[in-house]
């Protein structure tokens, strides 16, 4: 290659290496909410059913937003009410549950720094208990007359892919303006 070619390419190469960088230091942004600790604890084993679950977090977390679920191992829920935030602590009360088997607890939730976290973690009822399931809501996935697929996650490829586009299109308007 020509040194006037190299001249020509080093500023394309630069720029994308600077672009490449930029989205690549994306993925590590600042630290967000994290769970410490649950109630019962994760993949435990309980032979009557808790009164209330909770999620407990490293940061406060905003009460509004939040959402927290029990599903029984008959794919019923048992959670009784909206959930409670307190400071570093979400929970939801549970009605008493029915057959033996694991139960998840689901919970999704806005940290102080208002990023969204969700998760799950289950435990094992080894003895069923009387307990009926609550009533399934009208908004439920499989409820009659509900249209929403429940997928409406933002996808966030496309506009990584158009940013590079853009950067890219930058580069060459302005290497090919140089000459």
């Amino acid at each position: 290659m020509t040194s006037v070619a190299l001249r020509r390419i080093r500023p394309v190469v630069v720029a994308l290496l600077v672009a490449l960088l930029a989205f690549a230091g994306t993925a590590v942004a600042g630290a967000h909410a994290t769970l410490v600790g649950t109630d019962p604890t994760d993949g435990s084993s309980v032979a009557a059913g808790p009164q209330r679950v909770s999620a407990t977090f490293n940061e406060p977390m905003q009460p509004t937003f939040a959402a927290m679920t029990v599903v029984g191992p008959d794919g019923d829920m048992w959670a009784d009410g909206e959930p409670v935030v307190e400071d570093r602590v979400i929970s939801v009360a549970v009605r008493p549950l029915g057959p033996a088997g694991t139960y998840t607890v689901n919970y999704r939730a806005t940290s102080a720094d208002g990023h969204v976290v969700s998760g799950s973690w289950s435990f094992e009822l080894t003895e069923a208990g009387p307990g009926e399931p609550a009533p399934a809501p009208a908004d439920a996935p499989d409820a009659p007359g509900n249209t929403d697929s429940g997928d409406s996650a933002t996808l966030v490829w496309p506009f990584a892919v158009g940013a590079i586009l853009v950067v890219i299109g930058a580069v060459v308007w302005a290497v090919r303006r140089r000459t």
